[in-house]
């Protein structure tokens, strides 16, 4: 599956997001809860400055005395007192509100940052599982951008948005209370008036769809530009790539700007429009208000509480517009990373697989058909039969299938017809780990990871002894490289252990597949990037590896093809001759005699 080619098509279906996504809130669900109840007085507490106002002006501004009577006790405060009363009481409602404003934002972050790193977690579990084609169809900056941009948007948003609209909701719940308390004949003239105002916001939906897919696609690309331009930097030096990289980079930047302008279009006339909306409200509050005032139905008070009310209002009413806004934004975000926990590798296990304990008989290979694309045939009908033990060589032309035969025995593909077979069980019955475990290889370009030389050779067995490690090391030829170390073999390797030469890196790839110790080695072109010097050593490093083994070597160097037990001729994916050195070399017409003067004839000589 092409990940840039998704479009978060459920971004819409809220209830089946939601109900996707609850497994991740779930064990939050006590921290979030309390959160939103936090929210609830948070937002309330908007309502208090507004109604302070009435009593203000009604009986401070006034010079009036509040005479009220509760449970039978008169209660009597006087202007002053209440001037002195007020304020304080504001002072003392801001500071509960800070309060639980900061314990509100601390819960909320702290549960944003969980989910975030379960799903994180899982997501990379589920990246680790993915069959080779995934890697080979998706370019790194969108994996980078989908496994890992896309979670931490969905999620870090989503409790602090959920939080600012419980908030929001309850703010404004309490000041259109203050508005109703004030004049319910305004507050119904304010409520519409508002409605209005935030109805527009429902028409840009599916523009913000579209945009933030379009915007994580353009990430993806950019990301992928920036890693090409690292990884290849001396490529890119030495053909002078820096414009074609610069333009490349520069178009996205474009593409970017143009999508996010064409949204800010839209979204810019929105503004001024809700505040036309709303000034034609306060001009209706304003008239009408006045002559609640002169009929005798509100105070003056009241009408200041109400006014005061209905300007509060409009920054929640505000706020949740952009909430609802940057929630489909997360929407969108959620529904791509849901897409990618409904993704399955093609290499599924049988369902009892069997355990492969190791090679008792051989490999045989009965009638392999295979094709990357469809309809494309790259392996053709192939038969095999390779004795326990064997040393098998595989030649043949560019692109013909050689590497792609021995990609098929450690199932990074699987093949379309035909059957691959261990001790006469087929592959795809036995559980990956098993038969994986049985399998060394040694590829061209051996990666290596960040960390040291032992913990790079030990990945082979992380369970093998130290004597294990050094007889490894020993074997491969790699014991001159860590004495000229000055930290040995805990020596820190740089990204891809780019400090090391080629040679020594094919020394510390075949050091770890001779630590796992398995009965099948993969030999895939191990010595065809490296100088004769290298070469050299790297060979006999190989050949220690390769003893008591059945091996399966793709090598231009005829010493080790002529030492070969037999070698097979691969051409179009085909197999088209099978025999010793000997015979096929002077088997006249054979395609492997073809092959032997154009390639192998002056390695012979020199």
């Amino acid at each position: 599956m092409k990940l840039s080619s998704t479009e978060a098509q459920n971004s819409f279906k809220y209830t089946w997001l939601i109900k996707r996504i609850f497994p991740f809130v779930k064990p939050y669900l006590f921290r979030i809860l309390i959160g939103f109840i936090i929210a609830l007085p948070l937002g309330l507490l908007d309502g208090v400055t507004a109604y302070v106002l009435k009593p203000y002006m009604d009986f401070v501004i006034s010079g009036k005395t509040f005479e009220y009577t509760l449970w039978g006790v008169n209660i009597v405060i006087t202007s002053l007192q209440m001037a002195i009363i007020l304020p304080l009481g504001v002072i003392l409602f801001t500071a509960i509100q800070g309060l639980l404003y900061y314990i509100n934002e601390y819960i909320c972050i702290w549960t944003s940052k969980k989910i975030t790193c379960d799903i994180d977690l899982k997501l990379f579990r589920r990246l680790l599982t993915m069959h080779p084609k995934f890697y080979d169809e998706n370019p790194s900056g969108i994996i980078i951008t989908r496994y890992i941009t896309d979670p931490a948007t969905a999620s870090n948003g989503l409790i602090t948005q959920l939080k600012t609209i419980v908030t929001t909701l309850c703010s404004s719940i309490g000041l259109v209370a203050v508005m109703l308390y004030s004049s319910w004949q305004l507050a119904i003239v304010g409520v519409m008036v508002l409605v209005f105002a935030f109805l527009p916001l429902s028409l840009l939906r599916k523009r913000i769809k579209k945009t933030s897919n379009k915007n994580m696609q353009i990430s993806g690309n950019m990301t992928t530009c920036m890693n090409e331009t690292y990884s290849g930097n001396k490529v890119m030096a030495a053909y002078k790539l820096q414009d074609r990289q610069y333009n490349y980079f520069a178009g996205q930047v474009k593409d970017f700007f143009n999508v996010n302008i064409s949204l800010a279009k839209r979204i810019a006339w929105m503004h001024p429009l809700t505040h036309f909306i709303a000034s034609i409200g306060i001009a209706v509050v304003l008239g009408y208000g006045t002559y609640l005032i002169n009929s005798g139905h509100i105070t003056s008070g009241s009408f200041a509480s109400f006014i005061a009310s209905l300007l509060l209002l409009y920054k929640p009413v505000k706020s949740l517009g952009n909430s609802l806004t940057n929630m489909q934004t997360i929407f969108v975000a959620m529904s791509r990373i849901l897409e990618l926990f409904d993704l399955e590798s093609e290499i599924k296990e049988a369902d009892k697989a069997q355990e492969l304990p190791g090679v008792n008989d051989g490999i045989t290979f009965e009638n392999v058909n295979f094709e990357y694309v469809e309809n494309t045939p790259v392996l053709k009908n192939i038969n095999l039969n390779i004795p326990k033990g064997e040393t098998l060589a595989i030649v043949g032309n560019s692109g013909g299938g050689k590497s792609t035969l021995v990609n098929l025995l450690p199932r990074f593909y699987d093949i379309k017809s035909g059957s691959i077979k261990i001790d006469g069980q087929d592959i795809r019955q036995m559980s990956l780990d098993s038969l994986r475990s049985n399998i060394s290889m040694v590829f061209q370009d051996n990666f290596l990871f960040s960390g040291t030389i032992r913990e790079n050779i030990m990945m082979g067995n992380p369970a093998a002894s130290e004597e294990d490690l050094q007889n490894a090391v020993k074997s491969a030829h790699l014991e001159d490289v860590v004495a000229g170390l000055a930290d040995g073999l805990d020596t820190l390797l740089g990204e891809r252990g780019l400090t090391l030469s080629g040679g020594q890196r094919q020394r510390v790839a075949i050091a770890r597949a001779m630590l796992r110790n398995a009965p099948i080695v993969i030999l895939d072109e191990a010595t065809s990037a490296l100088d004769n010097e290298s070469e050299a050593i790297v060979q006999k490093a190989m050949d220690n590896l390769m003893q008591n083994r059945t091996v399966f070597i793709i090598a231009h160097r005829l010493s080790t093809i002529k030492n070969a037990d037999r070698i097979a001729v691969i051409n179009d994916g085909e197999l088209v001759e099978l025999g010793k050195h000997d015979e096929l070399v002077n088997t006249a017409g054979s395609a492997y005699k073809a092959l032997y003067e154009m390639q192998f004839r002056q390695q012979e000589n020199a």
